[in-house]
Protein backbone atom coordinates (compact mmCIF):
# COMPACT_ATOMS: atom_id res chain seq x y z
CA UNK A 1 0.00 0.00 0.00
CA UNK A 2 1.84 3.53 -1.04
CA UNK A 3 0.66 6.85 1.28
CA UNK A 4 -1.62 8.19 -1.59
CA UNK A 5 -4.12 4.80 -1.43
CA UNK A 6 -5.94 6.98 0.93
CA UNK A 7 -6.05 10.02 -0.68
CA UNK A 8 -7.32 7.80 -3.68
CA UNK A 9 -9.78 6.01 -1.78
CA UNK A 10 -11.00 8.89 -0.22
CA UNK A 11 -11.44 10.95 -3.67
CA UNK A 12 -13.11 7.19 -5.36
CA UNK A 13 -15.73 7.34 -2.40
CA UNK A 14 -16.79 11.09 -2.86
CA UNK A 15 -17.07 10.22 -6.67
CA UNK A 16 -19.34 7.47 -5.54
CA UNK A 17 -21.20 9.58 -3.84
CA UNK A 18 -21.79 12.25 -5.96
CA UNK A 19 -22.21 9.71 -8.89
CA UNK A 20 -25.05 8.33 -7.06
CA UNK A 21 -27.11 11.40 -5.97
CA UNK A 22 -26.93 12.48 -9.65
CA UNK A 23 -28.53 8.61 -10.48
CA UNK A 24 -30.72 9.02 -8.43
CA UNK A 25 -31.93 12.11 -9.67
CA UNK A 26 -31.69 10.75 -13.36
CA UNK A 27 -33.72 8.08 -12.18
CA UNK A 28 -36.33 9.85 -10.89
CA UNK A 29 -36.64 11.82 -14.27
CA UNK A 30 -36.06 8.53 -15.89
CA UNK A 31 -38.88 6.47 -14.80
CA UNK A 32 -41.41 9.90 -14.29
CA UNK A 33 -43.08 8.45 -17.63
CA UNK A 34 -44.02 4.50 -16.12
CA UNK A 35 -45.82 6.88 -12.69
CA UNK A 36 -42.60 5.62 -10.47
CA UNK A 37 -39.94 7.19 -8.74
CA UNK A 38 -35.93 5.83 -8.70
CA UNK A 39 -36.78 4.17 -5.01
CA UNK A 40 -39.86 2.52 -6.44
CA UNK A 41 -37.78 1.57 -9.45
CA UNK A 42 -35.46 0.07 -7.38
CA UNK A 43 -38.06 -2.46 -5.14
CA UNK A 44 -39.25 -3.72 -8.38
CA UNK A 45 -35.94 -4.41 -9.73
CA UNK A 46 -35.33 -6.19 -6.83
CA UNK A 47 -38.63 -8.44 -7.01
CA UNK A 48 -37.74 -9.02 -10.84
CA UNK A 49 -34.22 -10.02 -10.10
CA UNK A 50 -35.02 -12.18 -7.04
CA UNK A 51 -37.25 -14.09 -9.41
CA UNK A 52 -39.17 -15.02 -6.49
CA UNK A 53 -41.36 -13.25 -3.46
CA UNK A 54 -38.99 -11.81 -1.08
CA UNK A 55 -39.42 -10.01 2.27
CA UNK A 56 -39.11 -6.49 3.11
CA UNK A 57 -35.43 -7.10 4.74
CA UNK A 58 -34.50 -9.32 2.02
CA UNK A 59 -35.22 -6.37 -0.23
CA UNK A 60 -33.58 -4.19 1.81
CA UNK A 61 -30.08 -5.88 2.19
CA UNK A 62 -29.79 -6.65 -1.37
CA UNK A 63 -30.48 -3.18 -2.20
CA UNK A 64 -28.65 -1.51 0.20
CA UNK A 65 -31.57 0.18 1.57
CA UNK A 66 -33.30 0.50 4.84
CA UNK A 67 -35.86 -1.58 5.85
CA UNK A 68 -38.00 0.91 6.85
CA UNK A 69 -37.41 1.88 3.55
CA UNK A 70 -37.53 -0.47 1.49
CA UNK A 71 -41.58 -1.02 3.40
CA UNK A 72 -42.42 2.40 2.90
CA UNK A 73 -41.85 1.83 -0.89
CA UNK A 74 -43.20 -1.60 -0.95
CA UNK A 75 -46.61 -0.49 0.85
CA UNK A 76 -46.88 2.63 -2.14
CA UNK A 77 -46.43 -0.01 -4.74
CA UNK A 78 -48.88 -2.50 -3.21
CA UNK A 79 -51.03 0.94 -3.03
CA UNK A 80 -50.66 1.47 -6.81
CA UNK A 81 -51.13 -2.34 -7.50
CA UNK A 82 -47.77 -3.19 -8.84
CA UNK A 83 -46.89 -5.55 -5.80
CA UNK A 84 -49.20 -7.74 -3.63
CA UNK A 85 -48.13 -9.23 -0.68
CA UNK A 86 -48.03 -12.75 0.57
CA UNK A 87 -47.90 -14.58 3.51
CA UNK A 88 -44.60 -15.15 4.69
CA UNK A 89 -44.52 -19.46 5.78
CA UNK A 90 -40.81 -18.14 8.31
CA UNK A 91 -42.13 -15.23 9.87
CA UNK A 92 -45.77 -14.09 10.52
CA UNK A 93 -45.42 -10.36 11.16
CA UNK A 94 -42.66 -9.67 7.45
CA UNK A 95 -44.83 -10.57 4.58
CA UNK A 96 -43.60 -11.80 0.87
CA UNK A 97 -43.65 -9.43 -1.37
CA UNK A 98 -44.36 -10.09 -5.87
CA UNK A 99 -45.13 -8.37 -9.03
CA UNK A 100 -48.15 -7.96 -9.69
CA UNK A 101 -48.93 -8.88 -13.82
CA UNK A 102 -48.98 -4.47 -13.45
CA UNK A 103 -45.51 -4.50 -11.94
CA UNK A 104 -44.29 -7.14 -14.05
CA UNK A 105 -45.67 -4.85 -17.40
CA UNK A 106 -44.69 -1.79 -16.03
CA UNK A 107 -40.79 -3.28 -15.21
CA UNK A 108 -40.67 -4.20 -18.27
CA UNK A 109 -41.36 -1.38 -20.05
CA UNK A 110 -38.55 0.32 -17.95
CA UNK A 111 -36.37 -2.27 -18.49
CA UNK A 112 -36.26 -1.85 -22.16
CA UNK A 113 -36.00 1.81 -22.01
CA UNK A 114 -33.07 1.09 -19.57
CA UNK A 115 -31.41 -1.56 -21.84
CA UNK A 116 -31.21 1.48 -24.68
CA UNK A 117 -29.91 4.05 -22.24
CA UNK A 118 -27.35 1.50 -21.12
CA UNK A 119 -26.20 0.87 -24.31
CA UNK A 120 -25.80 4.43 -25.57
CA UNK A 121 -23.60 4.63 -21.86
CA UNK A 122 -21.69 1.85 -22.29
CA UNK A 123 -20.65 2.69 -26.16
CA UNK A 124 -18.92 5.26 -23.91
CA UNK A 125 -17.19 3.29 -21.25
CA UNK A 126 -14.43 0.88 -22.23
CA UNK A 127 -15.40 -2.97 -20.84
CA UNK A 128 -12.26 -3.00 -18.70
CA UNK A 129 -13.16 0.12 -16.56
CA UNK A 130 -16.91 -1.85 -16.28
CA UNK A 131 -15.15 -4.84 -14.98
CA UNK A 132 -12.94 -2.77 -12.62
CA UNK A 133 -15.60 -0.60 -11.28
CA UNK A 134 -17.84 -3.58 -10.31
CA UNK A 135 -15.12 -5.12 -8.82
CA UNK A 136 -14.12 -2.22 -6.80
CA UNK A 137 -17.60 -1.39 -5.85
CA UNK A 138 -18.40 -4.90 -4.81
CA UNK A 139 -15.16 -4.82 -2.77
CA UNK A 140 -16.25 -1.51 -1.17
CA UNK A 141 -19.61 -2.80 -0.56
CA UNK A 142 -18.24 -6.21 1.46
CA UNK A 143 -15.49 -4.08 3.42
CA UNK A 144 -18.76 -1.78 4.88
CA UNK A 145 -20.89 -4.19 6.61
CA UNK A 146 -23.51 -2.32 8.15
CA UNK A 147 -23.65 -2.48 11.92
CA UNK A 148 -27.19 -3.39 11.86
CA UNK A 149 -27.57 -5.44 9.60
CA UNK A 150 -27.92 -8.22 11.26
CA UNK A 151 -30.78 -6.59 12.95
CA UNK A 152 -32.79 -7.05 10.08
CA UNK A 153 -32.31 -10.47 9.26
CA UNK A 154 -35.95 -10.82 9.93
CA UNK A 155 -37.28 -12.70 6.87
Amino acid sequence: MTDENPEQLTATVLALFRAHGRLIEWGDVFVAPFGLTSARWQMLGALALAGAPASAPAIARQMGVTRQGASKQLALLERDGLVAKRANPAHKRSPLFALTEAGERIYDAVQTAWQAHARSVCAAIPDDDLAATLRTLTALSQLHHSPNEDLDDVD
